[in-house]
């Protein structure tokens, strides 16, 4: 049994090496340091996540930047809607040897890799989203009725344009259910900006290094889930959770007139993941409140709808759960 000693010491060791990471990616991917705390997150919880912004503001830089610093073997897929799963898991082709004789060879699709980028990934058809579905869940794919494993780790960094709908497939609640966190990508700030300008137009662009192996990301995902919660924190985790089902006996007035339907215990289990990543980016030994408040918005705006009347009345889900939230501890506080 590991020493609570040991704990501190390997949870301070890889807060280093995460900070020196962030600084890596940070210096191509310019003041978007919450959009790199989630995509981190999400890596260190061993979860997929869903980033939603428009078309130009970095997402392909930020995978690409991610998979060398983190050391891991990436591909890309542009989803249109004319991909079959095919083109994405693989298939089988018959050859035909020297001696005339004849086997069937699997060649493996973009898929296999440890860092998959999906762009776009609402364009592609719902029958080739199943076929994503199944990989990001199980880490597996069924090609020619073989389980073919993915390997260990296999992320999914999907992304997803919020203005243009033409010709999409909106995915299903139980694909969307599988990512860990949903991060939007806003637009910079003027400074950052003139940053970015001053940063990639010149004749030299900052390299990112690899700061991570395989082998050291397998390890952290496993020390993270050896961080210690306090029962505070696991009990605000499930008031939160279920404070947005609005079947839930007890839920406020606001939440039974607004929410269609709320999030599910696998909420519960990405917010008890992400809480303690976000204290061990921060070089803390045990997550608290304030990070269950900031990582509320990433795990449940994807895992919750408004009904057809809030949707009418133009209310905001991204209000609703920060609202909700910092009742909930305020209300525990005082307590």
């Amino acid at each position: 049994m590991t020493e609570p000693a040991d704990l501190v010491s390997e949870i301070e060791a890889l807060e280093i090496k995460l900070q020196e990471a962030k600084s890596s990616i940070t210096r191509r991917f310019i003041g978007q340091e919450r959009v790199v705390d989630l995509t981190l997150t999400a890596l260190l919880c061993g979860g997929h996540a869903l980033l939603i912004g428009l078309p130009g503001l970095g997402k392909t830089r930020l995978v690409e930047t991610l998979s060398t610093v983190m050391g891991l073997h990436g591909n890309r897929i542009q989803f249109t809607p004319d991909l079959m799963p095919a083109d994405i898991l693989g298939s089988e082709v018959l050859d035909t040897a020297d001696d005339g004789s004849r086997h069937f060879r699997f060649i493996s699709g973009p898929i296999f890799c440890q860092l998959l980028m999906a762009d776009e990934i609402n364009r592609a058809s719902p029958r080739t989203q199943s076929a994503l579905l199944q990989a990001m869940q199980e880490r597996t794919v069924t090609v020619a009725g073989e389980d073919r494993s993915l390997g260990e780790p296999f992320h999914v960094l999907a992304t997803q344009n919020p203005i243009e709908q033409e010709g999409t497939y909106p995915l299903p609640e139980a694909q969307l259910d599988r990512f860990l966190v949903q991060i939007d990508v806003d637009y910079p700030d003027r400074q950052t900006e003139r940053d970015i300008l001053l940063a990639t137009t010149g004749v030299e662009e900052e390299n990112a290094h690899e700061i991570f192996t395989k082998e050291e990301l397998l390890a952290a995902q496993v020390l993270l889930r050896r961080m210690p919660v306090g029962d505070s924190v696991v009990e605000l985790i499930l008031d939160l959770v279920r404070a947005f089902r609005p079947e839930e006996a007890g839920v406020s007035e606001r939440v039974a007139e607004t929410v269609a339907w709320g999030p599910g215990p696998r909420a519960a289990q990405a917010l008890m993941m992400t809480v303690r990543a976000r204290a061990m980016l921060q070089g803390r030994l045990a997550p608290n409140a304030e990070d269950v408040l900031d990582m509320a918005r990433p795990v449940l705006s994807h895992r919750m709808a408004l009904n057809f009347a809030a949707r009418a009345r133009g209310d905001s889900l991204a209000d609703l759960i920060d609202a909700t939230a910092a009742g909930l501890i305020r209300t525990e506080a005082a307590a």
